[in-house]
């Protein structure tokens, strides 16, 4: 089956939207957001939502492509 066929255009957005995601929380992991402050708890916040977020990404992508 061609990946770039399908027959519900929301299928690609969920796509994308789902890649964004997984991309945007890669990007904040390898900014390392725990050298820019000092606080443990806050870095530990950050962290457990850029995870969340990702993992909404990935469930996204899954729901999606799912047959």
């Amino acid at each position: 089956m061609n990946a770039l066929v399908t027959g519900d255009r929301l299928e690609i957005l969920g796509v994308a939207v789902g890649a964004l995601l997984l991309l945007g929380g890669l990007g904040s992991l390898a900014g390392m957001p725990w050298q820019t402050n000092p606080d443990m708890p806050a870095v530990v916040t950050q962290l457990v939502g850029v995870v969340l977020s990702m993992a909404v990404g990935a469930v996204l992508i899954w729901i999606v492509r799912r047959q």
